[in-house]
């Protein structure tokens, strides 16, 4: 059994489920998938998201706005602290820096960053963190508001091992997705071999970044598979050493997925 750590189930296309999302994921269950962490990006899209995976006690939400989001709700920290008593959020993301396609004044992403980790440091619940090209900042002001107080998760890992070491040494979680399978992902690969299994977590992004053999078309959760089987060959570990290990450290991250998703269950 394997979690995808990280995808945007309001975002998929359900095309290929007859367009009903209680297809999708009764399949992606079926396939092997435990657990779900359906990953906000949006706070004025978050209402809906978390009323459409409402009915599966499989799926956890995090609440947060993405640093390139043009909300037109600001993910002020009253807000984040608000939305994060409901006990469905585990997390407080996806938030972070991504200078790639930003021109011009980046104050914006820095100031909505360390909201959300205050955020978090207030409720309790780990940050899930997406940097690119930002690696240097992102570092600094993660120890600046003393985040390794919550620790978390720095997802779809495309940084050195350096990187991966100071994430590391704050708490944080390593999480891989399809561009771990990439031809061109040579350093990624590289740290994905030399990672400590205890930090070791795995995601599809879904509907993003679909994974080889699925590369160029839409992703789903049930590619984690893919994402888990190559991790696996790099490392020289068998599939069920993986999922046990990265399903374990899913539940260490987020002790409250496991405990809500079996009161949910509960007769």
């Amino acid at each position: 059994m394997l979690v995808d750590s990280h995808c945007h189930l309001d975002r998929l296309d359900l095309t290929p489920y007859g367009n009903e999302f209680s297809r999708c994921i009764h399949e992606t269950l079926s396939s092997g998938i435990q657990h779900l962490l359906c990953v906000s990006i949006s706070l004025e899209k978050y209402p809906a998201m978390r009323d459409l995976v409402d009915p599966f006690p499989e799926i956890s939400v995090s609440v947060g706005v993405h640093p390139n989001e043009k909300a037109v709700m600001e993910s002020s920290f009253d807000s984040l602290v608000a939305l994060a008593q409901d006990p469905r959020v585990v997390a407080i993301g996806e938030t972070g820096l991504d200078y790639f396609r930003t021109e011009g004044e980046l104050r914006g992403q820095q100031d909505s960053f360390r909201t959300h980790i205050r955020a978090a440091i207030q409720t309790g619940k780990p940050l899930i963190i997406h940097t690119r090209e930002a690696r240097a900042d992102t570092l600094k002001i993660l120890k600046e508001e003393g985040a390794d107080k919550v620790g978390g998760v720095f997802h779809c890992f495309t940084e050195d091992w350096d990187t991966a070491k100071q994430a590391m040494d704050l708490d944080f979680y390593v999480s891989f997705s399809g561009i771990l399978t990439f031809k061109n992902a040579e350093q990624i690969q590289a740290v994905a071999r030399k990672m400590p299994q205890e930090r070791l977590l795995v995601e599809t992004d879904s509907p993003y970044l679909a994974p080889v053999p699925k590369r160029g078309k839409p992703n789903y959760p049930e590619y984690v598979h893919h994402v888990a089987r190559f991790l696996a060959e790099l490392r020289g570990a068998d599939l069920d050493e993986i999922a046990e290990t990265t399903t374990r450290n899913f539940f260490k991250l987020f002790p409250v997925a496991h405990d809500q998703a079996d009161s949910l269950k509960a007769p």
